[in-house]
């Protein structure tokens, strides 16, 4: 049977490289027959890498059955998977989020998770000296996957060990990182043809927060002000994505990845509440703006409170 590999749903470049990343590996290298699918469309970062490589976008499945073998790549958090996930037979899991809980195997699993920015980074170390058997467009994947998840390497996130791998990478590829970089921004910044519904849930995750649930967002663009000038729009919108997906809330972080900053949409007092208990400030407005913040992962989700 073919081993299904995914990532979270809303795809970004990491969750729609990597597993065409391990699909590869898995197949090619192992011998074992697997396929890249996807939990959802992937955003415009990660459809341009798709494109830009010459790589089939992979199937999009709404859930799994009980006899699906699955590998689990880019997070270990049940509330970004299918609905049946603990029902089927996950073979692995491989990840550089934090671990959440919930997931549960009918047999014993391999798990790979460590703090390193991308999980297209430690694919790269799991694969080794095969990488060198991998065609251009993997290694081509494996290197928007870093790009991406570092932001350039202007993320916090980002660790020697990325930046290293990602150098030789590019390398190999003959690809100059600054240009290629700033078309995978460029890329990602256009989301004129998206409706507000769509932008909260573009790069979105779930956390519950003080027994409240939430809908983190984020979206990091290189045009801040194409965002920010749907600012009323998009809050509009919130509490019916919010009530749509059992959230009771949506935050929305605009990342400018060019000043390095990001922007907090304020629509009501809980947001204001929060921004002033997770960050120390005070917030006048319907928006407040965080210098120096620009990973979820480790700025957003570690600090928010009630």
């Amino acid at each position: 049977m073919t081993t299904l590999v995914f990532g979270h749903k809303s795809p970004d470049t990491d969750s729609t490289g990597s597993p065409l990343i391990w699909a590869w590996y898995l197949s090619e290298v192992q011998g074992t027959d697997a396929k890249a699918v996807l939990l959802g469309e992937p955003n415009t970062e990660a459809a341009f890498m798709l494109r830009h490589w010459g790589l089939d976008k992979p199937e999009i499945i709404a859930d799994v059955r009980a006899e699906d073998k699955v590998v689990i790549v880019d997070t270990n958090n049940p509330a970004e998977l299918p609905p049946s996930i603990n029902s089927a037979k996950i073979q692995a899991i491989i990840d550089h989020h934090m671990l959440v809980g919930g997931l549960k195997s009918t047999t014993p699993i391999d798990i790979t998770m460590r703090p390193l920015a991308c999980t297209a980074t430690i694919m790269h170390d799991l694969i080794g000296s095969d990488l060198g058997r991998a065609p251009r467009a993997i290694k081509g994947a494996m290197l928007t996957c870093i790009l991406s998840d570092t932001l350039e390497f202007r993320s916090p996130t980002t660790t020697p060990h990325d930046r290293a791998v990602a150098e030789a990478l590019a390398a190999d590829l003959r690809v100059s990182i600054p240009e290629f970089a700033a078309e995978m921004f460029a890329a990602k910044s256009d989301v004129s043809a998206f409706s507000e519904a769509a932008l909260l849930r573009m790069d979105s995750k779930e956390y519950n927060v003080a027994g409240r649930e939430l809908r983190v967002s984020v979206l990091e663009t290189t045009s801040p002000a194409t965002v920010l000038a749907r600012k009323d729009a998009l809050m509009a919108a919130m509490p019916g994505v919010a009530a749509e997906d059992g959230a009771e809330q949506v935050l929305l972080f605009v990342i400018d990845i060019l000043r390095e900053e990001a922007t907090l949409l304020v629509p009501n007092d809980l947001v204001k509440a929060l921004a002033e208990a997770s960050f120390g400030v005070k917030v006048a407005g319907d928006t407040v703006v965080f210098p120096g913040l620009m990973s979820r992962k480790k700025q957003i989700i570690p600090a928010l409170k009630l």
